[in-house]
């Protein structure tokens, strides 16, 4: 027996490389670059601080924006990025979370039991859906698989506007939450560092937990040997069928869990808004975001759905405000107040998305790793 080997009988011996606590959470999928691990920590650090860091209902409010969408841009990248699917659908399931709990609660009632039966029924009519339009669209080619989940999605869109009766029509539907997620509601008698920890601080930790513990598990569900397969199929899909697996249905399974993570978010927005109507969460202007989030973060990396998700939000939410700002500062100056009025955030936001595409063509995350690789 030489000095590195291990008698008889022990798991492992000296040499056996042992998983650390954050590989293990983190599936073994490190970010590769100190530079992102620093933004990723700090992105994480602030969300979980917001409502103790930031007062008023505008900075907590987006960071449960931010928390939702990376949820959202995560499971549409196990879509685009993993399984090489362009679905214009996904918006859908985003809905579908939303109305189930929104009519649960408005129908049944505010307890936490509606909550359930809600995100249930959602969870369900979701993954019959993904299955249907899976197997029936899935043997086609991508362009008119795309056509196909376009056709889907805005029928759906329509019918929830029409399904007045049930879904609130244009209008939408406003309910209430279980009592401890309301407002009125304290935890603690006393303020915690400053913060009263009322409903609404628990709602946002409630939906900050979910949206942590769903985007962890997609990690998990990449970086398994069912992800693996998908990466195959993506890069060479007849390799991967002469090799004996079946395309069809591994992309189903794709498209089913990528569906359910998709109500999980919807559901989540429709807790946190207290609303939930067809510009919330059918609108097909959150698909074109999502298609933003994914490529301004870098498609097929997971943590690219939380620095775009994070980037866009935070633009969307405070970019006119510093246009608004700027243009102030600049009055005394020809043409440039004009130029940068916060009514053309717009024209910013749409340059600063086609500046950072040419800068990072693979994503912020995937320059981030290049970088990495290069000084290796």
């Amino acid at each position: 027996m030489t000095a590195t080997s291990a008698p008889t009988g022990l798991p492992f011996d000296e040499t056996t490389p042992r998983k650390g606590a954050l590989q293990t959470i983190l599936s073994s999928d490190l970010p590769r670059s100190k530079v992102l691990s620093f933004i990723l920590l700090a992105i994480l650090f602030v969300l979980a601080t917001t409502p103790f860091l930031f007062s008023g209902s505008q900075p907590i409010s987006t960071a449960a924006k931010i928390c939702v969408f990376i949820v959202l841009v995560a499971s549409y990248d196990l879509l685009l990025g993993y399984s090489g699917i362009v679905s214009f659908a996904h918006t859908m399931f985003f809905g579908i979370g939303g109305y189930g709990v929104a009519i649960a609660l408005e129908r049944l009632g505010a307890t936490w039991t509606s909550v359930g039966l809600g995100l249930a029924a959602a969870l369900g009519l979701s993954a019959v859906l993904a299955v249907a339009i899976g197997l029936l669209s899935l043997r086609v080619r991508a362009i008119f698989f795309s056509m196909i989940t376009l056709a889907v999605a805005s029928a759906v869109a329509v019918l929830a506007s029409q399904l007045s009766d049930i879904t609130g029509g244009e209008d939408g539907l406003s309910f209430q939450l279980p009592h401890a997620l309301r407002p009125a509601f304290r935890l603690l008698s006393e303020p915690l560092l400053g913060t009263v920890v009322n409903g609404r601080i628990l709602a946002y930790y409630l939906l900050f937990f979910v949206a942590l513990g769903t985007f962890l598990l997609l990690l998990r569900i990449v970086n398994s040997p069912f992800g693996r397969v998908l990466q195959a199929i993506r890069e060479n899909e007849f390799r991967a069928e002469a090799l004996g697996y079946r395309v069809v249905a591994y992309r189903t399974a794709a498209s089913v869990i990528s569906a359910l993570a998709a109500t999980v978010a919807g559901a989540l927005m429709a807790l946190w808004l207290r609303y939930n109507g067809p510009d919330t969460t059918l609108s097909f202007s959150i698909m074109i975001d999502i298609l933003l989030m994914v490529v301004i973060g870098g498609m097929g990396t997971m943590y690219g759905a939380v620095i775009g998700a994070t980037l866009f939000v935070l633009a969307q939410s405070y970019l006119q405000v510093l246009m608004e700002a700027g243009s102030t500062a600049l009055s005394g100056i020809p043409v440039l107040p004009n130029l940068i009025h916060p009514d053309r955030w717009l024209l910013w936001l749409g340059a600063l998305f086609i500046v950072s595409v040419y800068a990072f063509p693979g994503g912020i995350v995937g320059r981030l790793r290049q970088g990495r690789s290069s000084q290796a």
